[in-house]
């Protein structure tokens, strides 16, 4: 496993500020290295990325590429469940990280991407695009296309939590993944 210990050292301060986090997990030196948008409830509370329904979505997907989770490196744009609260309820639930955010973590992101040294970067999403490349960039123009980033691949997909919310997306998704398992099977 990636020794993340360095990191949460050098990032103390702002771990602090935005308490409790999760920090990515996989090994290091794995050439492939997911990035989605922030942990949510179940992440949070069991202190590993992707372990909610968004997780289950993204276990199946792996399994289509022929992937073990242990053989990757799966992370978050940023280190901590964004929240809102609903006035009338009282009721917690996620929100979109803003721009501020993204970027306070984004620095913590590089030195990650540092410290594995993948061949391929695999974005989910609007939020992971952004804080890796600082352009905002619609996933919907993007999705499925391998593009050069710093002599590495990033291949941008759909966040797998959109086809829980747009089940359209799934046939889209599995084009998109059918594209990039023989990019995988080239770097691994």
């Amino acid at each position: 496993m990636a020794n993340t210990r360095e990191l949460k050292e050098k990032y103390a301060d702002l771990l602090k500020q935005y308490s409790p986090v999760v920090m990515g997990e996989g090994k290091k030196g794995a050439k492939a290295f997911m990035i989605g948008e922030a942990p949510g409830r179940w992440e949070v509370e069991k202190g590993r990325p992707f372990v909610g329904a968004a997780g289950k979505n993204l276990d199946e997907f792996l399994e289509f590429l022929e992937l073990e989770r242990e053989a990757i490196y799966i992370t978050n744009a940023v280190k901590f469940r964004p929240v809102k609260k609903n006035s009338g309820t009282g009721r917690t639930s996620n929100r979109a990280p803003t721009t501020k955010e993204i970027e306070a973590f984004r620095p913590l992101l590089m030195d990650e991407i540092d410290l594995i040294r993948p061949s391929i970067i695999i974005t989910l999403g609007n939020i992971p695009l952004l804080s890796l490349t600082g352009k905002k960039i619609k996933i919907g123009d993007v999705h499925g296309k391998p593009a050069d980033f710093g002599g590495r691949t990033l291949y941008p997909l759909y966040h797998p939590a959109s086809i829980i919310y747009r089940r359209e997306l799934k046939e889209v998704y599995m084009e998109d993944l059918a594209r990039l398992k023989p990019l995988l099977q080239n770097k691994l």
